[in-house]
């Protein structure tokens, strides 16, 4: 007569089945949150682009209408407009464009978005108002 070893453990349909369940759980959880990963970046960095924004309109007012020619401008010099000149969510410097035309504020701040090169899709803009 043969002996069944009955030790407790789990078949192998069983721990296949966990397995499948456990797959399917994460990836409807990475689907969910991956897509507010990246919202939440954009929405930081256009607030970052509107703090920026803000500082280079401080220094304009600050120095007769002259517009910084770089970012690095505003955290040296005299006056320190931002603390620090941070990346933006993806690790890429933020791209300053001044003023084409001296009489207007017609700057542009942007990131390069996700992909890190400018002038895809994906960028987050800013466009400064127009006075």
């Amino acid at each position: 007569m043969t002996r069944m070893n009955n030790s407790g453990g789990f078949t192998l349909i069983e721990l296949i089945l966990v397995t499948v369940i456990i797959g399917i759980l994460a990836g409807m959880v990475v689907t969910t949150y991956g897509g507010r990963v990246q919202e939440t970046q954009i929405r930081a960095a256009k607030g970052d682009i509107a703090s920026l924004s803000n500082a280079v309109d401080l220094y304009a007012l600050d120095h007769a209408d002259v517009y910084p020619q770089t970012l690095e401008d505003l955290v040296s010099g005299r006056r320190n407009y931002i603390r620090e000149l941070r990346p933006d969510p993806w690790g890429n410097p933020y791209i300053y464009e001044p003023p084409t035309d001296v009489l207007k504020a017609n700057y542009r701040i942007f990131s390069a978005g996700p992909d890190g090169t400018p002038g895809t899709e994906v960028d987050v803009t800013s466009t400064s108002p127009m006075p």
